[in-house]
């Protein structure tokens, strides 16, 4: 039997109408979060997005490493974005929690339900991943990058695929632990480069800073001469992110 064959005869036709409703409805449940969030989220300028693992326990070193980062980044003015969950996510918000600014966390609604940490002063619930992952982008003027899975990959490769393809602005990429991020820099020379399916300029998107205080020096170097705030043709490229 062909794959042609297998597929459905005919859909019910009051079962074709209801799926159509639904995610004809589901358009206008994806737009309310995009304004819910982006009205919520517009005083928190500058701030710096942290990713990093759920399942880093509170004793782990990249935990207490993270909190330190975000407590710096807090006290020198920047807010800090984290996923809302625990592990790293709880480490960054902890950290900013305590500082001087803004501690934000974006949570997501999964089947097994993630448990919001308790240190955000302003906490933010999304049911759908890209509309999360577009506030990470949206209000980060850096990314500082913890140990992570498959969802910290995902939040940083396409962090670099936005900024590689011009579709967001260059901002600080921050891998920290030189350790645990060395192999994965090696496979993109190592394959990415030498095969050509990358430009050896596209290994400049990302560095690896290891010290909490020189984290915090390298965003504000990257800003000394321009400011945070977006520049018009910044303005224009967000709008078509």
């Amino acid at each position: 039997m062909t794959a042609k064959e297998k597929l459905p005869k005919e859909i019910p036709t009051t079962a074709a109408q209801n799926f159509t409703a639904r995610e004809s409805w589901r358009i206008f449940g994806i737009m309310a979060e995009f304004v819910e969030a982006t009205e919520r989220l517009k005083p928190i300028r500058p701030a710096v997005s942290i990713f990093g693992s759920a399942r880093t326990k509170p004793d782990h070193p990249y935990y207490e490493k993270t909190e330190r980062i975000a407590r710096l980044l807090s006290d020198a003015g920047f807010s800090v974005i984290s996923g809302g969950g625990p592990g790293i996510m709880e480490a960054a918000n902890k950290g900013a929690y305590f500082g001087k600014s803004p501690s934000v966390g974006l949570n997501i609604q999964l089947p097994m339900e993630q448990q919001a940490n308790p240190y955000q002063d302003i906490s933010q619930t999304f049911q759908h991943f890209f509309a999360r992952k577009f506030m990470f982008v949206k209000f980060a003027v850096a990314y500082v990058v913890m140990p992570g899975g498959f969802g910290t990959l995902d939040e940083l490769l396409e962090a670099m695929t936005l900024i590689q393809t011009g579709k967001s602005r260059k901002i600080p990429v921050i891998l920290v632990e030189s350790a645990f991020w060395g192999g994965l820099l090696d496979w993109f020379k190592d394959r990415l480069v030498d095969e050509k399916m990358i430009n050896p300029d596209d290994l400049n998107l990302v560095q690896v800073i290891d010290e909490p205080e020189k984290v915090v020096d390298a965003i504000f170097n990257h800003y000394q001469s321009r400011g945070f705030l977006p520049l018009p043709e910044e303005h224009e490229l967000m709008l078509n992110l």
